[in-house]
Order: C-alpha cells, then sequence, then structure tokens
C-alpha cells in the first residue's frame, strides 16, 4: 500500500508519493491521532530535508488495542498542527482547571435568583441541585469520550465527536446551531455585557464628578471589542491559559463579592418569598419551564470541553482524561461555591424584587449603590469586564479554529500572522455589529437556554451509548438512556415555553438602539 503512514511508538514513519511539504517540527512528535482522517493518501506530510523510508509496520500506537494493532494502522492529521484548538499539545491539569472555570462561570449565573422567585424556595434548590448533578455527569462522559481506544482517535472538538456518532448529515441538524450560538452568540452576549458594565464603571469612577462627554453605549460596545480583539491575537488555546487565569479569579471574585455584599446588607425593604403566579394556568406552567431554561443556561462550556482536553498529551499509560478529570474537579468546586451562594444569597436579600435584567449585578447597584463603598461597587464592575475579556478568548476560539482549518486544509500549511489578525478582526468586529443591531438579545435567556440545553445535558449520553456500548438494560444503559431522552424532552418544552413568555410579557425590541 504505496503512502500509507505508519506510526511507531514515538516516531512517525511515511512512505510518500508526491514531493515532501514542510510541516512544524511539533507535527511529528504530536500525540494527536488522526481526527477522521481529513487527508487523501495523497496528502501525506513528510518532515523538510529528510529522503523517506520504508520501515516494517509497528502497530504500537499510543491508544493502541489488541485488535487495532493487528488489524489497522493510523494516521496523523497534519492539520491539527496548525490550527489554534491542538497546535500545542503541553497543556496540564491546571491549565484545564483555569480554562474549565473561566468557561464555566459567567454573567449568566446572576440571574439564577430569578429563577426562585417562580420556583420558591424548595423547588429552586431542588433543580439547581439536579441540574449541577447532571451537568457535571454528562461533562465527566465527555471527558471519556476524548479520546477511544478501540479506533485510537482523539476526538479534539465537540462537533468532530458529534459527527463520528450521529453521521455529519443528522450532526449538522442536531448540534451545528447550538454550538456556533455557544461561540459567536456568546461572544455577542459578552460584547454587551462589557459594554455596559464598562459604562457602569465609568460611573462609579467619576461619581458624576467628570466634566468630559462620557462615551456612548455603543462607543463602550467598541472599546470593548476592540480590547478583546487586541487580546485574540494570541495564537493557540494553551496559549491563552494565563488569560483564563485572570478570568476565573476574577469570575469567582466578582461572584463571591456580589453575594457577599448582598448578605452583609440584609434583606430589602418589603421582600416577598411568594412564588410570582401567572393569571392563568397556562402562563403558570410555561413561566416554570421557561424558569428550567434560565437555571440549564447558568450551566455552559460543555461544548469546550473536548477542545480544552485537546491541549493535553496522551498516550497508553498517560491518557489525557485523568488530569483533565482532576482539572475539572477543581474547576466545579469553586464554580459551585460560586452557583449556590449566589442563587441562595440573592434570593434571600432580594426575593421577588429581584430585577430581571441584569439580576445579581443590576440589584447591588440598585438597592446599595448608595450605601456600598464606591471602591467595591468599582472592583466588581471591574472583575465583570476582566471576566468578559478572557470569556471571549475562550469562547471565541472554536469560531477561530473553524475560520482557519478552511485555509489549512486547502494550502496544507499554518495560516500566516496577518491573514490570522485579520480573521480574528473580522469575527470580533462582526460580533460588536450583531450586539449593536440585537442589544436585546439578552432578554432570550429563556428560550436559548432550551436550545442549547441537549449540547450540555442530552447528546452526551446518546454519544456514550453509541460509542461505548453498553449492555442492553443494565443500570448504565438505563441511566443514559432516561437522562437523554429526559434532556431531549426538556429541550422541546423549554423553547416552546421560552417563545410563549416572549410572546405573552413581550420583550423590548430595540433593534440598532443599544441601552
Amino acid at each position: 500500500m504505496g503512502g500509507v503512514n505508519e506510526i511507531g511508538s514515538n516516531k512517525a514513519v511515511f512512505v510518500a508519493t508526491t514531493p515532501p511539504i514542510s510541516a512544524p517540527p511539533s507535527q511529528f512528535h504530536s500525540p494527536s491521532l488522526s481526527r477522521s482522517p481529513l487527508l487523501a493518501s495523497d496528502d501525506h506530510i513528510q518532515p523538510a530535508n529528510k529522503t523517506p523510508r520504508i520501515s516494517t509496520p509497528r502497530f504500537v500506537t499510543p491508544l493502541g488495542s489488541p485488535i487495532r494493532r493487528a488489524l489497522q494502522l493510523t494516521r496523523l492529521d497534519p492539520h491539527d498542527a496548525w490550527l489554534p484548538i491542538t497546535e500545542s499539545r503541553n497543556g496540564n491539569a491546571y491549565y484545564a482547571a483555569f480554562h474549565t472555570l473561566c468557561s464555566g462561570i459567567g454573567i449568566q449565573a446572576l440571574v439564577l435568583p430569578v429563577a426562585f422567585t417562580i420556583l420558591g424556595w424548595t423547588w429552586g434548590i431542588i433543580t439547581l441541585t439536579f441540574a449541577f448533578i447532571w451537568q457535571l455527569y454528562t461533562l465527566y462522559l465527555l471527558v471519556q469520550l476524548h479520546e477511544s481506544t478501540e479506533t485510537g482517535m482523539r476526538y479534539s472538538r465537540y462537533m468532530q465527536l458529534c459527527n463520528a456518532t450521529f453521521g455529519e448529515k443528522l450532526a449538522k441538524w442536531l448540534a451545528l446551531f447550538p454550538i456556533m450560538y455557544l461561540s459567536g452568540g456568546t461572544c455577542v452576549a459578552l460584547i454587551i455585557i462589557g459594554g455596559q458594565t464598562c459604562k457602569m464603571f465609568f460611573d462609579v469612577i467619576c461619581g458624576g464628578t467628570c466634566t468630559a462627554q462620557p462615551p456612548t453605549i455603543v462607543e463602550w460596545f467598541l472599546i470593548f471589542t476592540s480590547a478583546a480583539v487586541l487580546l485574540s491575537q494570541l495564537p493557540n488555546l494553551n496559549s491563552i491559559a494565563g488569560v483564563s487565569l485572570i478570568g476565573a479569579i476574577t469570575a469567582f471574585g466578582y461572584c463571591t463579592l456580589i453575594w457577599v455584599v448582598s448578605v452583609i446588607e440584609g434583606r430589602t425593604e418589603g421582600v416577598s418569598y411568594n412564588p410570582v403566579r401567572g393569571s392563568t394556568e397556562v402562563t403558570r406552567i410555561f413561566d416554570v419551564f421557561n424558569t428550567l431554561g434560565i437555571v440549564s443556561f447558568a450551566f455552559r462550556g460543555h461544548n469546550l470541553i473536548l477542545e480544552i482536553q485537546a491541549t493535553m498529551p496522551s498516550d497508553e499509560k498517560h491518557p489525557s482524561s485523568v488530569p483533565m478529570w482532576k482539572g475539572v474537579k477543581i474547576a466545579y468546586t469553586l464554580v459551585a461555591m460560586c452557583l449556590f451562594p449566589l442563587a441562595i444569597g440573592g434570593y434571600w436579600a432580594y426575593g421577588q424584587r429581584i430585577p430581571e435584567n441584569g439580576g445579581m449585578l443590576t440589584a447591588l447597584f440598585v438597592f446599595h449603590g448608595k450605601g456600598t463603598s464606591q471602591f467595591i461597587l468599582g472592583l466588581t464592575s471591574l472583575f465583570v469586564i476582566i471576566n468578559a475579556l478572557s470569556s471571549f478568548q475562550i469562547y471565541g476560539m472554536p469560531t477561530f479554529d473553524d475560520m482557519e482549518s478552511v485555509y489549512v486544509k486547502k494550502k496544507k500549511k499554518a495560516l500566516p500572522w496577518w491573514f490570522r489578525a485579520i480573521l480574528r478582526a473580522m469575527f470580533g468586529y462582526g460580533c460588536f455589529f450583531v450586539a449593536v443591531a440585537i442589544p436585546f438579545l439578552a432578554s432570550l435567556a429563556g428560550l436559548v437556554g432550551g436550545i442549547a440545553l441537549p449540547v450540555t445535558l442530552a447528546y452526551p449520553c446518546f454519544m456514550w451509548l453509541k460509542v461505548k456500548k453498553p449492555k442492553a438494560f443494565t443500570p448504565i444503559w438505563c441511566l443514559n438512556w432516561v437522562l437523554g431522552l429526559l434532556g431531549m424532552a426538556l429541550s422541546g418544552v423549554l423553547v416552546a415555553a421560552g417563545i410563549y413568555v416572549i410572546i405573552d410579557t413581550g420583550v423590548e425590541v430595540s433593534f440598532f438602539d443599544p441601552r
């Protein structure tokens, strides 16, 4: 078989039928195995200035199984060495914790007390606890599915795993839009949040004493976007580990500051804990389902787990799942320390008076803006801005990877730095345009939570069943089927509820008029 790649335990041997193509040295020592494989037989790459030679197949691969070693060879995908997600594979458990924490905590967690206004104390706590355990379980499934001991493949992207399990056509219908929203849509939401918080920070610092004309909200959006685009020039996912660390610290910081200040200041005057009830039975039912969408939307980042794990080295003795799960456990311990106090402490402090738009952050300024230290208010706003900038980088990385893959697959070489800068600037300012055009995007949290819910709670269960093939009717088989079907049913109901609530209560639509 002319032109077949062969992989030894630590090095690759190639038989090339076409002139050699230069590739970065990291490609030939990368522990990554083929994703699809994506190359045809004439796409093989060999190190520059080396003469091809023929070697006897060794059938020893980092993730090989006895059957696989006996029956097939594995090919490296040279594209991986040039794409931002897999360009560097020297990550570790700490990097994983930084990325996971930065992507797992966001401003959407601040609206969790709003869910309690509908569900009440008991059902609010039960729902939040069940959702946390459920999403942590599906996250564990994704970590285990990242690499297959049977095929030797590393699924370095969520969409790639969907394609392998559901088939390309079905995967596009099921997962493409939610994943695109969770990347690009989240970046748009971060620009809206970051720009609005920049304005709040400016107002706190000036305190009404500044004589200069403050920037408009659109100008604040532009300032935030420009900072995000500048930061996005870091080349790959591992290179932003420090950014994710700062983002994780600031996320934990502003969550803690907000709930601590709210609890210390005490309950607001006239606070009530009676659940809000709609005027009709149908309205009450859909309000509950819409609230469940808000809770599910608070848990994010599953669409990035495989990408984060792809930055780690892996072999048969030291699979990447071990350090990845260690990092996840660290991160989600801190996530729980943020989400539960925010939801419970926020509802205790504000009850039904919690603002629907902005949640705890808005409540802090509305109810305690005058009595709280300006330093605390300014520090909280600054933390939100820094976290939004950091989160923009990790949520934008899958889109950067997709854009660059088009060039890499066609040209079979790395993207030039200037072209990379242009593409990322185009993405950033494209998100800015959408943020200005649709500034009410945050009001659709319940609807969006329903659309994106299967990516977090349902698809991992079905993918685990398809890949692992457990024996029918065993406890683990039943558990995954129940959770998967429940997740899909819940998604459909949440989408319907979100649409109904929007129609019933209305959303202040203001195209190209951010306020």
